[in-house]
C-alpha cells in the first residue's frame, strides 16, 4: 500500500480509503449489511495497508434524514482491535441542522453509534450553497473549534456538491484540515473539478475523492470505442486500472474512496493502490485518457452517478436505475441492440419503479447533488422506453 500526507496534518493515509456506503446486503434491503462478508472485506483491507475508513449518518438507510446502518456496523468490523489500525472518517448531516445544538446532538450520537471517543476525519456532509448559508448562521464554525478542543474530533472538513465559486468560498471560510469531491475522468470541470482540487490543495487541504469509477460506470458495460481504445495501451490494464491510476496520477489527492462490495475488487483495488504514482502515467497513456474523455462526453446523457441521494421516492420510482438504463442505451446503442436496451429497462425496472410515475412534486431535485433537472430527465426516459 501506498501513503500519502493529508495535507498539511501531515497524517499519512492509505491512497486507498474503504467507504461504506455500498456494502453487501441481504435480500437487496440496503438496511441490511451482510456482517459476514462485509466485516471479512474490510478487515482484509485494513490487514493489507487501508488505514481510512469512510462513512456517514444515513448510508445504508432508507433516506437521507434519519441514521443508517453504516456507522454501526463501522463500529463492530473495527472491534478486535482493529479500530487502533484506521482512521475513522464520518460526516454531520448538514441537511438536518436546525439549531447549533443540532450540531453537537448528531456528533455525539454519532460517537454512540461508532462505539469510539474520537472521529478522526468529520466532515459536514454534503455542502451547497444553501446549506452552507444556514451552517454559517448557526455557527458551523464555533461548533467544529470547540469538537476539536474537546477531543470528540481530531480534523474538520467538509464534502461538497456544488460551483465551484461556492467551493471556494467554503474552503476560505474557515481553517478546514482537508476536504471531499467528486471527481474522475469524466469530471474534470464538474462541481469542485480540477481548479477546486487544485485550488484547496494550495491553502494546504488534504482533499479526498469520492466516485473515482462514477458508481462503477467507467469499469462496466463500457462503450465499444472507449474498449478498442484502451486495448491500445502498449500495457494492458482494466478499466478499472485505468480510472483509478487517473485520479491517482494527481499529486494533490491524498485518498480515493472506493464503495468496494466483493472482495475481488477490493483485492484489484489494492493492488492498484500498491503501485499508482503521482505522475506516472506516460505521455502516451494521458492521451488515450483524453481519446476516452471525448468518446464518452458525447454519449452520456444524464449525468447520475447513482449516489441514491436522490431516494426514496415519496412514490416509489427507482430515479438512479432510470437513468442507468437510459445512458446506457444511449451508451451502447446500435441497430442491432436497441430493442434487447428497450426490452431490458421493461424486464428488470419494476412497473412501480418506471420514469412513467413519476408526479412532478420536485422532492429528489432538492437533494441531488449533480443538481440534475430530474422531472425532465425522467420525461426523456418515459419517452424513450415506454
Amino acid at each position: 500500500m501506498l501513503y500519502r500526507k493529508l495535507g498539511k496534518t501531515n497524517e499519512k493515509v492509505s491512497a486507498l480509503g474503504f467507504g461504506c456506503m455500498r456494502l453487501p446486503v441481504i435480500d437487496g434491503d440496503p438496511t441490511k449489511i451482510d456482517d459476514e462478508k462485509a466485516i471479512k472485506m474490510v478487515r482484509h483491507a485494513i490487514d493489507e495497508g487501508v488505514n481510512y475508513i469512510d462513512t456517514a449518518y444515513p448510508y445504508h438507510g432508507t433516506g437521507m434524514t434519519e441514521g443508517g446502518e453504516s456507522e454501526p456496523f463501522v463500529a463492530r468490523a473495527l472491534k478486535d482491535g482493529y479500530r487502533e489500525k484506521v482512521n475513522i472518517a464520518t460526516k454531520l448531516p448538514s441537511w438536518n441542522i436546525r439549531t447549533r445544538e443540532d450540531m453537537d446532538k448528531y456528533l455525539n450520537e454519532q460517537l454512540e453509534r461508532l462505539q469510539t471517543d474520537t472521529i478522526d476525519f468529520y466532515l459536514v456532509h454534503g455542502l451547497n450553497k444553501g446549506g452552507w448559508e444556514n451552517l454559517k448562521n448557526l455557527g458551523i464554525d464555533e461548533f467544529l473549534n470547540s469538537a476539536i478542543k474537546d477531543g470528540r474530533i481530531r480534523y474538520a472538513g467538509f464534502s461538497f456538491h456544488d460551483d465551484l465559486y461556492i467551493f471556494k468560498e467554503i474552503v476560505d471560510y474557515y481553517d478546514w484540515s482537508f476536504c471531499q469531491i467528486q471527481y474522475n475522468y469524466l469530471d474534470e470541470n464538474f462541481q469542485a473539478g480540477t481548479e477546486g482540487l487544485k485550488y484547496a490543495a494550495d491553502k494546504g487541504l488534504g482533499v479526498v475523492i469520492m466516485e473515482p469509477l462514477r458508481g462503477g460506470r467507467l469499469v462496466s458495460d463500457l462503450p465499444e470505442e472507449v474498449t478498442n481504445t484502451f486495448e491500445k495501451a502498449e500495457v494492458k490494464k482494466s478499466p478499472t486500472d485505468w480510472a483509478l491510476r487517473w485520479v491517482w496520477n494527481h499529486p494533490e489527492i491524498s485518498v480515493v474512496l472506493s464503495g468496494m462490495n466483493v472482495m475481488e475488487h477490493i483485492d484489484e483495488n489494492l493492488r492498484i493502490a500498491s503501485e499508482a504514482l503521482p505522475n506516472s502515467l506516460t505521455e502516451k497513456e494521458l492521451e488515450i485518457m483524453d481519446t476516452v474523455k471525448k468518446i464518452y462526453a458525447a454519449k452520456t446523457k444524464v449525468n447520475c452517478t447513482g449516489c441514491q441521494y436522490c431516494m426514496p421516492c415519496p412514490i416509489g420510482v427507482n430515479i438512479p436505475k432510470n437513468f442507468a438504463h437510459y445512458n446506457k442505451y444511449h451508451m451502447l446503442v446500435t441497430p442491432e441492440t436497441e430493442g434487447s436496451l428497450k426490452m431490458f429497462y421493461n424486464a428488470f425496472v419494476d412497473g412501480s419503479e418506471k420514469a412513467d410515475k413519476c408526479v412532478e412534486c420536485g422532492k429528489c431535485e432538492s437533494h441531488c447533488p449533480q443538481g440534475i433537472k430530474i422531472r425532465q430527465e425522467l420525461k426523456n426516459v418515459k419517452e424513450l422506453f415506454l
